[in-house]
């Protein structure tokens, strides 16, 4: 599957290189949700709930409403999580938060398998609060332990996040040995051979940057989706 992504800051749709420095707008919201009608779902991250600089939640009502979408960004809690699903998210992603014991509360609060987990992976290690703090392990070694509580884990590779230069095509495929829950690839990916490699693996692949540049044609991966 392959799944356009809606990152909003300030009440706008932007993309972020490396999670840090902005490199661009697009449209309005429900333009871009217009753009990615021929996506079975589409992935909307709050970056300003994710940081603690605020939230889009109007917007993400708004989105979810109208579309099948999988909600992150700041899922710290099992409240959050609750409010998410009801305002009408298909699936929550759950990042720092899936280190901590609030992973089981939102798993039962919500069932595993409206969950995904969110692995972010720099330097080879995973990294957490906003991909500032690194930890000591890496995913392959976690991914197997968090499985029972989610339904899939969303793999980001931070190294290449945003710069348009490929991803760790290698690094997604560990993953997949790893465990048997549904993956989801993000991070570098650019070109149309880098998605038909990921779905040959039967990893989905998350896509922004190389959508909203125009390297990726909307049409080519709505084709290429259609016959998965």
């Amino acid at each position: 599957m392959i799944v356009p992504c809606i990152d909003l800051m300030d009440g706008k749709v932007v993309q972020l290189v490396q999670g840090r420095d902005k490199a661009l707008e697009g449209d309005a919201p429900l333009e871009m949700l217009r753009k990615f009608a021929a996506f079975p779902e589409i992935q909307v991250i709050d970056l300003d709930a994710a940081m603690g600089k605020g939230e889009n939640s109007v917007l993400v009502e708004l989105l979810a409403a109208r579309a099948r979408c999988r909600v992150g960004g700041g899922v710290r809690d099992a409240a959050r999580a609750r409010r998410l699903v009801d305002q009408g998210a298909h699936r929550v992603i759950v990042g720092t938060a899936a280190f901590t014991p609030a992973l089981q509360e939102i798993a039962a609060a919500v069932g595993p398998e409206r969950v995904i987990v969110a692995l972010d992976s720099k330097n080879g290690k995973v990294v957490v609060k906003g991909w500032v703090e690194a930890t000591d392990f890496t995913a392959e070694e976690v991914i197997g332990r968090m499985a029972p509580f989610c339904g899939g884990f969303l793999c980001t590779y931070v190294d290449k996040e945003g710069m348009l230069q490929g991803t760790d095509l290698d690094w997604f495929r560990r993953l997949r040995a790893a465990t048997d829950r549904e993956i989801t690839a993000a991070g570098g990916i650019t070109t149309i051979d880098d998605v038909r490699q990921l779905t040959a693996m039967g990893v989905h692949a998350a896509l922004g940057m190389a959508i909203y540049t125009g390297r990726l044609d909307l049409a080519e991966l709505a084709a290429l989706n259609n016959n998965l």
